[in-house]
């Protein structure tokens, strides 16, 4: 592959902020290559399956190339409006002294809020107190990886809202709706530490 390309999809090309470590943004982002869907407005797909790399021609770019031969993992007519913004991030424990990944609130002033608790267990109190017709299904848009104190990546989570999705069938939407279950149960599976002998 040519890595000089960047993709005709600009919602497939992310910025690395200046400020963030590269290195720190590159460990932190592929936790989520196989663990969470990926959003484009501007074609209003929802990609399952895809690949990032991040060309060293374009030092400060991350490219999201979804797997062309995995048609059946792209959803599209996803509309803009079923997709919104949570006002929740993902960070990286170390950002506050602990290991693995960590659910948070960013103040107005992009300082971090005080509600600081592991991914797996806030993203499963979150899930437990959705509504049946309305589940909480995460997924990440161009803009969600941010720069946080200086140097750290931390990633704001969009969510799929099923009901936006009325012109879709009830099978496409049971589809995306098990899709991001499935992925997301796949990186709660990710974080979990080996236990020790």
């Amino acid at each position: 592959m040519d890595t000089t390309v960047l993709p005709d999809n600009p919602d497939l090309a992310w910025d690395i902020g200046e400020g963030i470590d590269r290195d720190r943004a590159v460990d932190f982002i592929m936790q989520f290559e196989t663990t969470l869907c990926v959003y484009s407005a501007s074609v209003e797909q929802l990609y399952s399956t895809y690949n990032i790399f991040f060309p060293r021609e374009y030092h400060r770019r991350m490219v999201i190339l979804p797997d062309p031969g995995a048609f059946h993992d792209t959803f599209n007519g996803v509309v803009p409006e079923a997709v919104i913004m949570t006002g929740l991030y993902i960070i990286p424990g170390e950002l506050i002294g602990e290991s693995g990944l960590y659910l948070a609130n960013v103040k107005k002033d992009r300082t971090l809020g005080d509600r600081r608790i592991p991914f797996e267990t806030g993203m499963r109190a979150i899930l437990r107190n959705r509504p049946q017709d309305d589940p909480f299904l995460p997924v990440l848009a161009k803009g969600d990886l941010r720069g946080f104190e200086e140097s750290w990546p931390v990633l704001h989570m969009h969510r799929v809202k099923l009901a936006e999705l009325s012109e879709r069938s009830e099978l496409d939407r049971t589809n995306i709706r098990n899709v991001v279950t499935e992925k997301l149960e796949s990186l709660f599976i990710s974080q979990r530490k080996p236990p020790t002998l």
